[in-house]
C-alpha cells in the first residue's frame, strides 16, 4: 500500500494565464463578430433591398432577399470572427459539419426546395394574382392566396384547394382573367332540315340581348359541325372580364337560345342511331312458349 502523499502544494498562478488567454480569445471573437455583422448587416442589406426595389421586385421576395442576406451576413461574420480569434481548427470542424447537415437537407427537402423556387418565380413572373380564375391539368378554381410553398384556391363549390407551387409552375396553365376581355362559345344543334339563317339569326339576336354581352366584337353564329345528328352553330359573343361573369352570361345565354328556339320550332335533336340489317328468328315456337309463360 502506497503511503499518503502529504503537503502537496497548488499554485494558483499557473492558471491565470490559460484563463487570461481563453477570456482574451472569447472578448476578441465577440467584438470581431459584433462589428463585422453590424457593418456587413447595414451596407448589405440596404444594397439588396435597394437594388430590388429599383428593378421593380415583388415586396414579398424583396423582404425574403433581406432575410436570406442577413443570415449569410451572420455565417460570414461567425467564420471572420473565428478566424481572427485563432478559432481554426473549431471552425474546420464546424464547416465539415454544416457541409454534412448541408447535403442531407437537401436530398430530404428536394421537393420543399423545390416548391419554394416555383414559387419565387410565380409571386415575380405574376402568371396569375389574386382572384383569377385559372385552370390547369383538368383542374380549376380561384386564386385565394400566392404563397412561397403553395397557391391556395377555391372552387367553385366554395372548396378550398392547397396546390404545390411546383405543380403550377410546370402545367399548361390558363388564366381566364388575364385578358381584359373573353369570348364565349356555345355550340347549338339543329336538324337538317331546319333552315340555317334562321337559326343563326336566333343566335345572334339573343346574344346582342343577354346582359354582360359586348356589342364589339358583335355576336356570331358560324356553322362549325355537320354532326351525325344535328348542324352544329357555334354561338360567340364577348364578354368585359372585369366586369361579367363567364359562367353567369353563358347560362344567360344558353336558356334564351333554347327558349328562341322553341319559339320558332327549331329542332334541336339529340343523338340517335339508325340500324338497318335483317333479323331472322330460327325457332319461333320457343318464342311464342316464352310469351305464353
Amino acid at each position: 500500500m502506497l503511503p499518503l502523499q502529504q503537503g502537496v502544494s497548488i499554485d494558483p498562478q499557473q492558471y491565470i494565464p490559460p484563463v487570461v488567454s481563453a477570456l482574451t480569445t472569447v472578448a476578441l471573437f465577440i467584438v470581431a463578430f459584433a462589428l463585422i455583422y453590424w457593418i456587413g448587416k447595414s451596407f448589405m442589406s440596404r444594397t439588396v433591398e435597394r437594388g430590388l426595389e429599383h428593378r421593380g421586385f415583388d415586396r414579398t421576395l424583396i423582404d425574403l432577399a433581406v432575410s436570406t442576406t442577413v443570415v449569410v451576413v451572420t455565417v460570414v461574420a461567425v467564420a471572420l470572427a473565428a478566424t481572427v480569434a485563432g478559432f481554426g481548427v473549431v471552425l474546420g470542424a464546424f464547416a465539415t459539419l454544416a457541409a454534412a447537415l448541408s447535403l442531407a437537407v437537401g436530398f430530404a427537402a428536394q421537393d420543399l426546395i423545390e416548391n419554394f423556387v416555383a414559387g419565387v418565380f410565380i409571386i415575380q413572373d405574376e402568371p396569375f394574382t389574386t382572384g383569377d380564375w385559372i385552370e390547369w391539368d383538368g383542374n380549376s378554381g380561384v386564386v385565394r392566396e400566392v404563397q412561397l410553398r403553395v397557391t391556395k384556391l377555391d372552387t367553385f363549390d366554395n372548396q378550398l384547394v392547397t396546390v404545390p407551387n411546383s405543380d403550377l409552375a410546370d402545367a399548361a396553365l390558363i388564366n381566364n382573367e388575364a385578358n381584359d376581355t373573353r369570348r364565349i362559345s356555345v355550340g347549338f344543334g339543329i336538324g337538317y332540315d331546319d333552315d340555317i339563317e334562321q337559326a343563326r339569326r336566333a343566335i345572334i339576336d339573343e346574344g346582342k340581348l343577354t346582359e354582360g354581352v359586348l356589342a364589339d366584337p358583335a355576336p356570331t353564329a358560324p356553322v362549325t359541325e355537320l354532326g351525325d345528328s344535328a348542324v352544329v352553330l357555334q354561338g360567340r359573343v364577348w364578354i368585359d372580364t372585369n366586369q361579367s361573369s363567364y359562367g353567369a352570361v353563358r347560362a344567360r345565354f344558353v336558356e334564351a337560345v333554347k327558349q328562341r328556339f322553341d319559339t320558332e320550332g327549331l329542332d334541336m335533336p339529340y343523338p340517335n342511331t339508325e340500324l338497318t340489317g335483317d333479323i331472322t328468328v330460327t325457332d319461333s315456337s320457343t318464342i311464342e312458349t316464352s310469351a305464353g309463360d
